[in-house]
């Protein structure tokens, strides 16, 4: 043994520090040897034996001079161990050895099991290593009962907060969460805290994960401390409308407005109110009076200008402007006032992102070689939607026969998920270079611009505010919208695809991107696939003689007007029912076409109202349960009409003036039918009695959609990929001319 004490604890430390614990262990058992009195030896020794995977002896050693201490000694000599094995805990956690500071830290706890702040850095550090059995103890240990009963408690705010934050990132959906959550709150001073944890938590859970009801959950806590958070409420009505609770989502949205100071928050509220309105359908009289509202705020906003405002509420502007197409069908003075707030919302988003040192300017170097060698083209396409959805089902035949050698193809996920999604698994194997990205515009920005694209393809318009957002950035050269809503407005978009019939002629006036019109659709497919069907006559108690009309569309596009033309019809076709589907609040929708039924003096009894089915293929085989589809106006089926045409169903359309209102003629027409085509309301009412009553011509209609798969251009998805390609090759060569 060493005599001097120093010298020995000093050649012990080094040992210890190298992790040399076997000799640094020796030292320390001669000391102990020589002074077994000194208590502090036995918890060093004890660690060291610890650290060597030694746990029984680390214990036997630390309880060897327990034995014989009086009660209070005893109690003292435990605090001593316990501080002593924290310090060591909180040096093995401040160097990252997370699993040496749990193991630490498991000990701490058989020595005083309530210790509250122990059990949160256990929890905290299992979640990190993905010891997610240990989150089991979490009922075992008491811990959610001890932070309930809040007595003579001693916890630290900062740990506690670090473990829910952990919990939600790591685990977001663990039937305990929401527990721990509840029990917690008592313990925030300042709700700031709480809005930091919960908010980032539900916008993951809510949107990226889908499970709105235990997002507005989270929110709902958050409310508990700060009941008119116009934040919170923002997003909680939404999450309500999402998860069908269309009442309270509305409530909620009338709250947020009336809370709303300032215009462009009150645009967002207003929006809101709409989304829940329409969503659950047959709120028609507070639709028109929120609309009207709408439209104030906005003339207001624009006379406004320039106002201060920050990147969330610049984000906010555009997303309202969904609703109204769907009440009414004036697009010359509806985009009048949407491009104008477009503008302002371009404006503004590229103010911030030069604020941020962002400039995405690109030049073009000698032009005149470009011209006479034409470089492969880099084009992108961005959008939320490359999944199980509208834009996702109909994009796909673009994607599978683009050219590959003449087309350097990227692909950009807006808030890609993990999650078992066919299409979307689909899209990854054919999206050439697959960036999968959050929902952070200037990150997305940088990518696209990082990759050098030459023609950015948007396909979500305003029905997603990052996407706007990227677009507004101006990353490429070249910006076009293809799909989505309609054009966005944003000046930062040059062209917008279109074909000879979905908007009139007269409509470049009104838009301020350039119209680009393929020779022949703006959109084809090869098909869809198809399953079996679940729907059966005999299973809606309706004859196997009767006429059967469906209208399939979410309760946004019931339109009062177009109800009752539909219900005009049944009551003019004998022996007629009318299947209605789609997403809507069931007692409300039932009660809206009741009533228009009841004062068209239709038979309630004619109307059936159908379920969801969740499988693409089984809804499309259910549509063969229809003699004659009848479209909705001012805002037409897109991915309906198309999946109606294939299966062979003559469908009833009313043609507009908008975008929204041209989509089912340009389908019908590039099918090559023109029976069903309405250009007045009179006629969409004749032929839908017109087909009704004549089965011979339903057959005639059926035949030619059958046929039409092999020879019509709306079926011809390689010739329309042919088509959008020219498009951007003359693109590119406009744009290195300089026109």
């Amino acid at each position: 043994m060493v005599t001097d004490i120093y010298n020995w604890q000093n050649q012990a430390e080094q040992y210890f520090i190298k992790e040399n614990y076997l000799q640094a262990a020796q030292l320390y058992e001669q000391a102990i040897a020589v002074e077994p009195n000194t208590i502090s030896y036995y918890w060093h020794l004890g660690l060291l034996l610890l650290l060597q995977g030694q746990e029984i002896e680390a214990q036997m050693t630390w309880m060897l001079p327990m034995t014989e201490a009086d009660e209070e000694q005893l109690q003292i000599w435990t605090n001593e161990l316990f501080q002593f094995l924290q310090i060591e805990a909180e040096r093995r956690e401040t160097l990252t050895q997370y699993s040496l500071a749990w193991l630490i830290r498991q000990h701490m706890r058989e020595i005083n099991p309530s210790y509250l702040n122990n059990l949160l850095q256990i929890l905290t550090l299992s979640l990190k290593l993905q010891k997610f059995e240990e989150i089991d103890n979490l009922n075992e240990w008491g811990l959610i009962e001890s932070l309930k009963a809040k007595e003579d408690i001693e916890i630290d705010i900062e740990l506690l907060i670090q473990l829910l934050k952990e919990f939600l990132n790591t685990i977001p959906l663990h039937p305990d969460n929401l527990n721990l959550i509840e029990a917690s709150l008592p313990y925030f001073s300042n709700p700031h805290q709480c809005f930091s944890i919960l908010l980032p938590a539900a916008l993951e859970i809510g949107h990226t994960l889908l499970k709105p009801v235990l997002a507005s959950s989270l929110l709902e806590f958050h409310l508990r401390l700060e009941p008119d958070n116009v934040e919170v409420l923002r997003h909680l009505a939404t999450f309500y409308q999402n998860a069908r609770n269309y009442s309270q989502g509305i409530e909620t949205a009338r709250l947020c407005y009336s809370l709303s100071e300032g215009l462009a928050d009150k645009i967002f509220a207003l929006h809101l109110v709409l989304r829940g309105l329409m969503s659950a359908g047959g709120y028609w009289q507070e639709i028109c009076t929120t609309y009207q509202e709408l439209e104030t705020v906005y003339i207001q906003f624009i006379q406004t200008q320039p106002i201060p405002l920050e990147e969330a509420r610049i984000l906010r502007l555009l997303s309202p402007s969904f609703a109204i197409p769907h009440i009414k069908d004036a697009p010359a003075n509806f985009r009048d006032i949407h491009n104008k707030v477009a503008g302002i919302f371009n404006n503004y988003i590229q103010a911030f992102a030069q604020s941020e040192g962002k400039n995405y300017t690109r030049k073009i170097i000698n032009n005149q070689s470009l011209i006479h060698h034409p470089k492969k083209l880099k084009i992108g396409y961005i959008s939320y939607a490359f999944r199980s959805h509208s834009v996702g089902w109909l994009a796909r035949w673009l994607f599978q026969h683009q050219n590959r050698e003449k087309f350097d193809i990227h692909t950009y996920f807006v808030n890609y998920t993990l999650v078992n999604d066919y299409l979307q698994e689909w899209y990854l194997s054919q999206a050439g270079k697959a960036r999968q990205l959050g929902m952070n515009g200037l990150e997305i920005a940088d990518q696209i611009y990082q990759d050098e694209i030459d023609i950015l393809i948007d396909l979500d318009s305003i029905t997603l505010d990052i996407t706007s957002e990227v677009m507004a950035l101006k990353p490429a050269p070249i910006q076009v919208t293809w799909l989505g809503w309609d054009a966005s407005g944003i000046p930062a978009i040059d062209y917008f695809i279109a074909d000879p019939y979905v908007l009139p002629n007269d409509a470049q006036d009104y838009y301020t991107e350039k119209i680009w019109r393929l020779p022949q659709t703006y959109i084809a497919v090869d098909g869809f696939e198809v399953g079996v069907p679940t729907l059966r006559r005999d299973d809606l108690d309706i004859p196997m003689d009767a006429v059967v009309y469906l209208s399939a569309q979410r309760g946004y596009k019931r339109h009062p007007q177009t109800t009752k033309w539909q219900m005009q019809i049944i009551k003019q076709v004998p022996n007629s029912y009318f299947l209605i589907k789609g997403p809507a609040e069931e007692e409300t929708i039932k009660r809206f076409f009741y009533q228009i039924a009841e004062e068209e003096g239709v038979d309630c009894s004619r109307l059936r109202f159908l379920p969801q089915v969740f499988s693409e293929s089984v809804h499309r085989a259910n549509l063969g349960i229809a003699d004659i589809v009848l479209d909705t106006f001012p805002y037409n089926g897109a991915t309906t009409t198309l999946e109606t045409l294939w299966m062979g169903i003559p469908l009833v359309t009313r043609v507009g003036e908008q975008f929204a209102a041209r989509n089912s003629y340009t389908m019908m027409i590039n099918a090559g039918i023109t029976e069903g085509i309405a250009w007045t309301d009179e006629e969409y009412i004749e032929w839908g009695v017109r087909l009704g009553k004549d089965e011979a011509l339903r057959q005639q209609v059926a035949l030619k959609l059958k046929a039409s798969r092999q020879t019509a251009p709306l079926w011809n998805g390689k010739q329309f990929t042919r088509e959008m390609e020219k498009a951007y090759e003359q693109m590119w060569q406009r744009y290195i001319e300089g026109k």
